[in-house]
């Protein structure tokens, strides 16, 4: 996969981090490797990029059912007020171990309010790539006081966590601003936002439009759409992705196409939280730039990459009815299009010489997989592979699994760690 959509049968050249060549019989043709790791039967690709996901959120996976969107993140919140240090970084280990089994190599995450510092030691401990941010908090009714906070501290705490985490990891490691959503921030810290984003060359993360209750809300608090207001207050550009984006009148596609504007779709949860399906059919159509996002273990219930494609594909395929090939859109919306959402395009997202070795492979070998004919290899990625197909994870020239085993992470005591933890904030949220 490159800037010409090529698949091609060879190798793929690493060395120190950056991807050196793409083509056949190169271990012969540059004098041979230090290491060859064999993945005869695979798909390479360029590792996934999921721009919207909420690692805090990991431990509640299974614990909040069968509620819509209010109901969901009154318990929610409530949980996410109870972390402490130990069980928010077991929370963002468990979702990195399986962020990364399933192909994702890097993530656009959004924290809760407190300890955002522990999120970023599990970050770089795991191996993967990830631009993250504390939830910033500082208006609505239905907040509980353990997220509450000022807008002067919800500023404050962003910038510190920016200026100590930003680049860590050897560039691994980025930093965005993350602004809930309109609900619980208030007009000046939005503004605020906006101002010190574009000072300092941050991405913004956001959510807007999930629900019809927020639409008519928004309007009746403002006379305009969520995406309305937020370009009204100077909010939207392509340094902004906003997640979900299922309830869109006329204007809003047209706002986020010229302004640039990037979206993060999220098929599991919307529909598991009965929020509506987006029509990523008339965004495109309107030039609107797509990513694709798991969201939270609670309201998916999977980080799954390889699930979420063939939802999102079968489902417009349903919406719009057409002979659009959604399986080669999404394929490309999780890996160079997420690229792209988070600015970096000319880093990852494809197989190309002099970008970062970010690579996985999928294993298609097996019975589900078979496709007679000339198949393209995207609809049996898309339609037919599995998330558990993925035999290695490269990031940054680091194998992290090999053979479907990591190569640093302990699964089995992460797990164990992780039911301790849940028990304890359990205790501690009543």
């Amino acid at each position: 996969m490159n800037d010409r959509r090529e698949v091609l049968r060879g190798d793929v050249l690493v060395k120190d981090g950056i991807i050196v060549a793409v083509g056949e019989n190169l271990e012969k043709n540059h004098g041979g490797a230090e290491r060859v790791i064999s993945v005869e039967g695979c798909c390479v690709l360029p590792g996934f990029v999921q721009t919207h996901v909420h690692l805090c959120q990991t431990l509640f996976r299974g614990i909040v059912e069968d509620v819509g969107l209010d109901k969901w993140l009154d318990r929610v919140w409530q949980l996410e007020a109870a972390h402490d240090a130990g069980s928010i970084y077991s929370s963002a280990m468990l979702g990195c171990c399986e962020l990364l089994r399933s192909g994702t190599t890097c993530v656009l995450d959004m924290g809760s309010v407190h300890h955002y510092e522990k999120i970023f030691e599990a970050l770089l401990k795991s191996g993967i790539r990830a631009v993250g941010g504390k939830a910033m908090m500082d208006s609505g009714e239905a907040v509980p006081s353990g997220l509450r906070e000022s807008t002067r501290q919800s500023l404050e705490e962003s910038l510190k966590l920016c200026s100590r985490w930003s680049g860590a990891g050897e560039g691994r490691i980025g930093y965005a601003l993350a602004p809930r959503f309109m609900e619980s921030c208030s007009e000046e810290l939005l503004r605020t936002v906006a101002e010190r984003a574009r000072e300092l060359g941050l991405l913004i993360h956001s959510h807007a439009s999930e629900t019809r209750e927020e639409l008519s809300d928004c309007k009746a608090q403002t006379g305009l759409t969520p995406v309305g207001y937020l370009h009204s207050i100077g909010l939207t550009g392509p340094d902004l992705v906003l997640a979900h984006c299922v309830h869109l009148e006329s204007e809003d596609f047209q706002i986020l196409s010229e302004t640039g504007t990037k979206v993060s779709h999220c098929p599991s949860s919307n529909l598991k939280l009965s929020s509506g399906i987006a029509n990523i059919g008339q965004m495109v159509r309107s030039g609107v730039k797509i990513s694709l996002g798991c969201d939270g273990a609670p309201c998916n219930n999977n980080l799954d990459m390889v699930l979420e494609m063939r939802l999102a594909a079968l489902l417009q395929s349903y919406l719009n009815r057409d002979d659009f090939p959604w399986a080669r859109l999404f394929l490309e919306a999780a890996t160079i299009g997420g690229a792209e959402a988070l600015g970096m395009g000319d880093l990852i997202g494809s197989l190309e010489p002099g970008k970062k070795a970010d690579i996985i492979a999928i294993d298609i070998s097996g019975p589900h997989t078979f496709c007679g004919g000339s198949c393209e290899e995207s609809f049996r990625l898309v339609f037919s592979a599995r998330g558990s197909d993925v035999k290695t994870v490269v990031v940054d020239g680091h194998v992290l699994m090999e053979d479907a085993r990591f190569v640093f992470l302990d699964e089995e005591e992460l797990v164990a760690t992780s039911s301790e933890e849940l028990r304890k904030l359990l205790a501690r949220c009543g």
